[in-house]
């Protein structure tokens, strides 16, 4: 007797296929321009919010001129190089518990009727949609060990894709250090034959999968429609692998070896801010992002307690770790700075002049999620940095921001997410 769970064979392999229920898929982006260097973007996110009233500056001092509060102090030294901005909103994530899941993308949870989840693609994806043709990876997605316990809910990393399904991250620096650097371990012709099994695996089954399609009813056509696509990716880095097959995989650099094994907290994010720095560096990717771990922080200088508990800081001891807590990511984040600064792309240039950097959280503090924290850095687009901006509209959507930085480093795009426009005073 069949079943509605049908497997797909080839004389090597054997696929499960999806529970045939619902929706289609859209083609990529066309690419945009180049510029005169290749510009990078950088997404880097926490979960649990901020300390509101010593992380935000006042609301009455705008522009260049305004005092940076103790929470952000260690960045004092690049207070020209960042902007504050206020008044951003997720207003379609009405969950704090969810975290980063939907602060890229912008998109609507209950977007498709009788559905308890739905997502759209992220910012993140968007760019490396259009950069990532010509990179080794078309994007690096970094994350952390118990994502849930730091704030950050459902999904791999903070990228999703353009059928909302979530993208895999790596959340062990050992591992993405060998990812991105460390010699193939089978000799090329052992990978050669790899590939070449890989794809006659993957050709068998989009030709089972065409005919099967014709004998099942439509709603169950469109859920193929969505596996056969991940066939399709699949192919897609099987063609990427190819091309990339005999060259060997970039240097690190000299201030970069593999990672100690077991690192949490303040060193491992140090860390993975190197392996990002080194990835962008040797031109391994142009996009990356970091969804940065909260409770290994915490435990690293012994808080004593949940990021969840320190989140909601009603009492001194629970206050004082969320101020601390601040100071230290705002100390690492300095460092990633300095880090950028100093890594030289080409005469008189950075990699700081060639980036675009986004830092922040879903949520303000505690379960608040309007105003989220964001400060935007990086001279690799026309942005108008070492400012306080406070947007005129309090609930801001926070998708203006990604359409904002997506479209002045010249990626092709013209809304995304709940956006309804940009931020004219982030445009220099």
């Amino acid at each position: 007797m069949k079943t509605r769970r049908q497997f797909l064979r080839s004389s090597t392999s054997c696929l499960p296929l999806p529970f045939l229920t619902s929706l289609g898929w859209r083609p990529f982006v066309k690419a945009a321009a180049p510029t005169s260097f290749d510009p990078k973007m950088v997404f880097l996110t926490f979960g649990w919010g901020v300390t509101e009233k010593s992380w935000f500056p006042n609301q009455d001092q705008t522009g260049a001129v305004y005092d940076l509060p103790a929470g952000l102090a260690p960045l004092k030294k690049h207070q020209a190089d960042f902007s504050i901005i206020q008044n951003l909103t997720n207003r379609l994530a009405d969950e704090a518990h969810w975290g980063s899941t939907f602060y890229l993308t912008g998109a609507n949870r209950y977007a498709v009727p009788g559905k308890s989840f739905h997502n759209t693609i992220s910012a993140d994806q968007v760019a490396a949609e259009q950069w990532g043709l010509d990179t080794r990876f078309p994007s690096l997605q970094l994350g952390c060990h118990n994502a849930k316990d730091s704030g950050h809910g459902p999904g791999l990393s903070l990228a999703w894709n353009r059928r909302g399904k979530p993208i895999a991250g790596q959340d062990d620096p050992v591992k993405a250090f060998h990812k991105l650097f460390a010699a193939p371990e089978v000799s090329l012709e052992e990978q050669k034959a790899m590939l070449k099994k890989r794809a006659s695996i993957m050709d068998t089954l989009v030709t089972d999968l065409n005919s099967m399609k014709a004998k099942l009813g439509k709603e169950d056509q469109e859920k193929l429609d969505e596996y056969t696509e991940s066939i399709r990716s699949i192919e897609t880095r099987i063609d990427r692998d190819k091309q990339w097959l005999g060259k060997p995989a970039p240097s690190p650099g000299p201030d970069l070896t593999e990672p100690a094994a077991n690192l949490k907290g303040y060193e491992e994010i140090k860390v993975m801010y190197d392996i990002l720095i080194a990835a962008l560096s040797t031109g391994s990717t142009r996009v990356a992002s970091y969804r940065q771990p909260v409770q290994s922080l915490l435990d690293s200088f012994g808080a004593g307690m949940s990021g969840h508990n320190m989140s909601h800081y009603n009492n001194e001891a629970r206050r004082k770790v969320s101020e601390k807590r601040d100071q230290l990511q705002s100390e690492l984040l300095s460092y990633f700075f300095d880090r950028m600064k100093a890594t030289e792309t080409a005469p008189g240039r950075s990699l700081f002049d060639e980036s675009t950097i986004s830092y922040g959280s879903n949520i303000r503090s505690i379960h608040y999620l309007k105003n989220c924290p964001t400060i935007i850095a990086g001279r690799g687009a026309n942005l108008n940095l070492g400012q306080h901006i406070v947007a005129e509209q309090k609930n801001t959507p926070l998708a203006n921001l990604w359409l904002t930085l997506l479209q002045q480093n010249g990626l092709d795009v013209e809304s995304h997410g709940d956006s309804d426009g940009v931020l004219k005073s982030l445009i220099s």
